[in-house]
């Protein structure tokens, strides 16, 4: 066979590794990521040797991770980026510090030069964004608390790659003075942030446009390469500017993320994104070099153990120190313990500027390249520790074919109370949680319901939303209702979606989404019981009545002042107990004094 190039055959045999391993993998709990990094050293030049080209593949395969960052961006509306700007630059910038000094401390301690110990320590303190996203996909975590917690560490390090490759640009520079072609830091540094900043521009003011020309056309697969085009040529001018193709990407994503194609633009991704970030892991896999591991293997494995344990100390004490608990701070060392898809990068920048030489490089590659393939079991040793046995879906089906009339989305205590009347009229229900505990509770009393994500595309599908009458959408999470509205009014548009708020804010996030009724998860119960206490202080019932809908009224009307305005709007139509007068009152509180 030739393996000088890459050839059909090849290809062939890379699917046909990720076919057998990816799933093998995952039965066995321990990921796809896994699965590809051991199918790639598998027919690799250091496994079976059936391809002995893996920097080729790498090359292609890293329009995966360009491609994962637009999907990031997509997810990453600016008003979200804003919300989570604490986290992103304070969490984030804490964690990548602390973990980067007490690394280049140990490196340096090892012997190690200053400006390796940092590059090498920097390098592995950048975690993988494709396989913790991948990790947090795959469990359903991307929308929870932690989950946006973790994206934002992760930002925040997908952004750290830029002052890092200056750094070694400028270590280099210094190293040998006399290469007149390098263009001084101050010129790279404007260059790169006045290529930023056009992208900025032209995304904000010709993106959606743009898509909306194309739309018009009538015509999907334009469309689709219009996406890709929009995806690699951000991430092509990015890298021509000096930064990183995946910055550009991520860019690209944000600015469409409030975009009227968005859900679209996912979509025609999705494929791409999924076939290239598996090839990605495949070609990491396949760089793995087993002669330098075996020659080394006192340094590398000391290294995989030494820089894990104290970068998972560092991680944890950020964790405990921003007030998580032990439960969540052991959680997120355990994902973020590892090295990242960026080490390459920064790496191949060091050999390039004489920092690092081919042995150093390739050591710090290897140990980069076991850690990340240790982090599936490393998640899966702490999921023991932390709960002493792995939660199962032994007994629970998953959603897949289901046909109900209503398709009821979380079914905590406001949901059961709410199936009850439909029930009581025979409608068809379809039931679907994610969480265990709540689906084998509802079994006790004859309650079938379905495990399923909500906020997934896929397992709407699966759900029957498409065929429901009616959605009903009672999670106890707003970040997730919002995420399901958006999707079914995307993919279900002549579906009614009845959505349980949160809260009053929530109530108006969801009546500006178009929902067909919002209800806030207590206030009509607050009614009843107000009602309850009118009547035992000695208000007959009418009046009772007539207070309550007096109340329902202003409520209406208030909201209807906060569309506009905002919360404060409507402070005018809550009355108080204050002893000033309200400015506009429309009943006199009685009182002993004013009688």
């Amino acid at each position: 066979m030739d393996t000088s190039g890459f050839s059909l055959v090849q290809a062939v045999v890379l699917l046909a590794a990720a076919t057998v391993a990816v799933p093998l993998f995952r039965r066995l709990g321990l990921g796809s990521v896994l699965g590809y990094l051991a199918a790639g050293l598998a027919v690799g030049p250091f496994g079976l040797g059936l391809i002995s080209s893996p920097q080729t593949l790498l090359h292609t395969a890293e329009l995966g991770v360009v491609m994962f960052l637009f999907i990031i961006g997509l997810e990453m509306r600016p008003s979200k980026l804003w919300t989570l700007r604490r986290q992103i630059f304070g969490l984030g910038v804490a964690q990548v510090a602390t973990c980067g000094i007490l690394l280049t401390l140990v490196a340096m301690a090892a012997g190690v030069t200053f400006p390796v110990a940092v590059v090498g320590a920097m390098g592995f303190v950048l975690s993988s964004t494709a396989v913790i996203m991948q990790l947090l996909q795959e469990q359903g975590e991307t929308a929870s608390p932690e989950g946006q917690r973790s994206i934002s560490i992760l930002l925040l390090e997908d952004l750290a790659i830029v002052p890092l490759l200056a750094l070694v640009a400028l270590w280099g520079t210094l190293a040998n003075p006399a290469d007149t072609n390098t263009a001084p830091v101050w010129q790279s540094a404007g260059i790169a942030v006045a290529g930023l900043a056009t992208l900025l521009v032209a995304g904000h003011w010709l993106l959606d446009p743009f898509f909306r020309i194309i739309a018009r056309t009538g015509a999907r697969e334009v469309l689709t390469a219009a996406a890709l085009l929009v995806v690699l040529g951000s991430a092509v001018f990015m890298q021509s500017v000096g930064l990183s193709m995946a910055m550009g990407a991520f860019v690209a994503g944000v600015l469409l993320a409030e975009s009227n194609f968005r859900h679209q633009l996912e979509a025609d991704i999705e494929p791409f994104r999924g076939i290239l970030l598996g090839l990605f892991f495949l070609s990491v896999g396949m760089s793995l070099n087993l002669q330098i591991v075996a020659n080394e293997w006192r340094i590398v494995l000391g290294g995989v153990i030494v820089f894990m344990l104290v970068k998972g100390l560092g991680i944890y004490a950020i964790a405990r120190l921003t007030r998580s608990t032990h439960a969540i701070a052991m959680r997120r060392t355990a994902l973020f313990a590892q090295g990242g898809e960026f080490a390459f990068v920064l790496y191949a920048a060091a050999t390039a500027a004489g920092i690092f030489d081919a042995r150093a490089s390739a050591i710090m590659s290897a140990i980069v390249i076991i850690s990340m393939a240790l982090t599936p079991i490393v998640l899966l040793a702490q999921a023991r520790m932390s709960r002493g046995t792995i939660t199962d879906l032994n007994g629970i089906d998953e959603a897949d074919g289901l046909r109900g009339q209503v398709l009821f989305i979380g079914f905590g205590r406001f949901a059961q109370v709410a199936s009850q009347a439909l029930l009581a009229r025979q409608v068809e229900l379809s039931v679907i949680e994610s969480n265990v505990d709540m689906i084998r509770s509802a079994a006790n009393f004859g309650f079938k319901v379905h495990y399923g994500d909500g906020t997934r595309l896929d397992v709407l599908h699966a759900s029957g939303a498409e065929t429901a009458d009616a959605i009903v959408v009672c999670v106890d999470n707003p970040e997730s209702a919002n995420r399901i509205v958006e999707l079914c009014q995307s993919a279900f548009p002549m579906t009614k979606l009845y959505v349980r708020s949160y809260d009053r804010g929530h109530s108006l996030q969801l009546i500006k989404a178009g929902v067909a009724f919002q209800i806030r998860e207590t206030f009509e119960s607050a009614l009843v019981f107000s009602q309850a206490v009118l009547t035992g202080l000695g208000f007959d019932e009418e009046q009772a009545r007539e207070a309550i809908s007096e109340v329902r009224h202003r409520d209406a009307e208030r909201v209807e002042l906060e569309l506009i305005g905002g919360l404060e709007n409507g402070r005018l139509f809550v009355r108080g107990n204050l002893a000033a007068p309200e400015p506009r009152p429309l009943f006199k509180p009685r009182s002993k004094s004013a009688e």
